[in-house]
């Protein structure tokens, strides 16, 4: 999708850095005025919904939800509920309820699905007046004779919509476009944020990783305050972000021991028979043990249950430390990970083939630029309440 070019992304980065610096402000405002404690608690979970909402909604829709700073918005508060439903406990059971009685989707309907149906109206009719607006200004720059320079994704699509190469029966409809605005909203709002929530908490039980990804930040941290830079200077600065080693290594190996999406489903488009990767033996109801078995018929329609985080923690694959945060894996890693597919670094973080995970450059350009902007600024440490793993 041209939305998601590299020249496009790169263009946001800019946008991505204001909100990092937004936060970072916001919890030293928090930390100032504090009687002298050195330390402060902080939910960390929410901070980093708070942001990155911020920055999906500015660079999904150009619409600035103010999340970092508390705003009373009804859009904000239709998308916060529905990602609370979503990482709630139950939410993965009654999924698997879902697919094996599906007629239970529309007979159950709970304080989840109504609370879903509820926030889905809200945004449904807010993000449908967006694109309203937004057609109505670029409209309006072509009457003058200009073009309009919105860099969000909205815009961007827009444009590519009405672009006079794609044949009329091509073009996205209304709908079209608020579902794929709305899937940028939430999968990119939502997935980012878990992932940085648990980086900075396994940072947290490693102090030692954290003090060596502080240390190369500091060695490229400009004198200059970040809010002083400009747009080029950012873009410039985050090119050396991206490309810091061990600030790569741990976004790697924090993404394969939590991912934020712990599996998928998908749904088999035709009969298929699909070849196990070592030969596997089934137990009969007498007690006997079947002949082994090289291969799975998957009959059209089936529902696969794809393994994830299962499948990233596999120690066959991975070796007999694939349960333990260690960044510096990545520096050898053993041919088994090597051979294995993914979308990223040999892992299904982001899924793999052609319904992977459109937004991966993005999701990266958030979590290095958050995290070389509050680790210059902060010291992360666990505290002695009980955490509780969440993730989609």
């Amino acid at each position: 999708m041209p939305a998601f070019s590299i020249q496009n992304l790169r263009a946001l980065v800019p946008l991505v850095f204001s909100k990092g610096v937004k936060m970072r402000n916001k919890w030293q405002d928090m930390f100032s005025q504090q009687s002298g404690e050195k330390r402060m608690k902080l939910d960390v979970c929410d901070w980093m919904s708070r942001a990155t909402f911020d920055v999906i909604g500015s660079a999904g829709f150009d619409y600035q939800l103010n999340a970092i700073d508390n705003g009373d918005n009804e859009l904000l508060h239709a998308y916060k509920e529905m990602f609370e439903v979503g990482i709630s406990q139950g939410g993965a059971m009654r999924m698997i309820v879902f697919l094996y009685f599906p007629l239970l989707r529309w007979l159950l309907h709970d304080h989840r699905t109504r609370t879903i149906k509820k926030c889905k109206a809200v945004i449904h009719r807010v993000a449908g007046q967006l694109i309203q607006e937004k057609k109505q200004k670029i409209l309006e720059a072509e009457k003058a004779g200009k073009t309009y320079q919105g860099k969000d994704l909205l815009t961007l699509l827009l444009k590519s919509n009405q672009s006079v190469d794609i044949q009329p029966e091509q073009r996205c409809s209304d709908e079209d476009i608020l579902n794929n605005i709305n899937t940028f909203m939430f999968a990119g709002s939502d997935t980012t944020s878990l992932a940085l929530t648990w980086t900075f908490l396994l940072l947290a039980m490693y102090p030692d990783c954290q003090n060596i990804l502080r240390t190369e930040i500091l060695s490229v941290l400009p004198s200059a305050p970040l809010e002083s830079l400009t747009d080029e200077e950012v873009e410039s600065l985050y090119a050396t972000i991206a490309d810091l080693p061990y600030l790569d290594k741990v976004c790697r190996e924090s993404l394969r021991i939590i991912p934020p999406l712990h599996s998928s489903i998908r749904a088999a488009t035709q009969d298929d028979v699909v070849p196990t990767s070592s030969p596997m033996k089934f137990k009969q109801p007498d007690g006997t043990i079947k002949e082994e078995i090289r291969s799975i018929r998957v009959p059209k329609g089936s529902a696969v249950h794809i393994a994830v985080e299962a499948f990233n923690l596999d120690k066959e694959v991975w070796g007999s430390d694939a349960w333990a945060f260690v960044p510096d894996r990545w520096d050898n890693l053993p041919e088994t990970v090597l051979s294995n597919p993914g979308l990223y670094s040999n892992m299904m973080t982001f899924s793999a083939g052609p319904r992977s995970c459109i937004g991966l450059r993005f999701s990266l350009i958030e979590m290095k630029s958050f995290l070389f902007i509050l680790l210059a600024n902060f010291t992360f440490a666990t505290s002695d309440e009980k955490i509780a793993k969440a993730n989609v």
